[in-house]
């Protein structure tokens, strides 16, 4: 994609990866609108970046997605870029009862949410001389972690819908391309200076550098063989992948 000359509507803006990216496209001269449900971090964010915008946003509110889009469109008529960034990350054990708050939050959040949210503003974007929608996956959706189980099954959805809407959207003027991250150093889990977890800063780097491209996927060349994974004899790299994590998991 063109990293210049954007206005770009960022879910999850706030914190972590989301904020990351932002400022990048922000220190590129992009107008740039984040948004989330913590007010505090988007006043932060905004008052750290003259000239970024923000919204408060309940990405599980299907109504909380039409009404904000509409302001947004109504704001900022140049928007060309949708980053689908917000999502949570609790863990579960799929050996045990999980609970319905926890299925519905995670599933609401990490798969409805960016589905809402690319339907709320498809047209807008479909009338744009050149627009991008970027999916923010994850790793865990070519290797799941086991007990990140649900989480891990809506960023392997959500891949799976991303395939599709770029397909759907070939002959348009709609770029779609997809940022897979590994695990990074943010608050979505905790932040912890974990040395398996990759700084942010260096995230954003290399995502921004590969977002240049044309490519379909970007995801950092540190994890091309989990992308590379799936397949017929992917159950002994996924069972050596988590009996690693069990045997020194992430810090909750």
């Amino acid at each position: 994609m063109k990293l210049t000359g954007n206005t770009i509507f960022i879910t999850g803006g706030g914190s972590g990866i989301g904020r990351g990216i932002a400022e990048a496209f922000h220190k590129l001269g992009n107008q740039v609108i984040i948004s989330g449900r913590r007010k505090a971090n988007l006043d932060e964010t905004i008052k750290a970046n003259p000239g970024m915008a923000a919204y408060e946003l309940d990405i599980t509110d299907p109504e909380s997605i039409k009404s904000v889009t509409r302001k947004i469109i109504a704001d900022y008529p140049a928007l060309n870029v949708l980053f689908n960034n917000a999502g949570i990350m609790p863990f579960d054990d799929a050996a045990k009862p999980i609970d319905e708050k926890t299925i519905g939050d995670v599933v609401t959040t990490n798969l409805l949410g960016p589905i809402r949210m690319t339907s709320a503003l498809i047209d807008h974007l479909k009338a744009q001389p050149s627009s991008v929608i970027i999916n923010n996956t994850s790793v865990l959706a070519y290797v799941p972690l086991a007990y990140n189980a649900v989480y891990s099954a809506t960023k392997a959805a959500l891949h799976s819908f991303t395939m599709s809407q770029r397909f759907a959207l070939r002959d348009t003027s709609v770029k779609v391309q997809e940022i897979a991250p590994p695990w990074v150093d943010t608050d979505l889990v905790k932040k912890s200076g974990d040395p398996r977890a990759m700084p942010l800063d260096v995230f954003v780097k290399e995502t921004m550098e590969k977002l240049a491209t044309d490519s379909e996927e970007i995801y950092v060349d540190a994890i091309k063989s989990l992308r590379d994974n799936p397949g017929s004899n992917e159950h002994e790299f996924f069972f050596q992948f988590n009996e690693v994590m069990v045997a020194d998991p992430i810090p909750v």
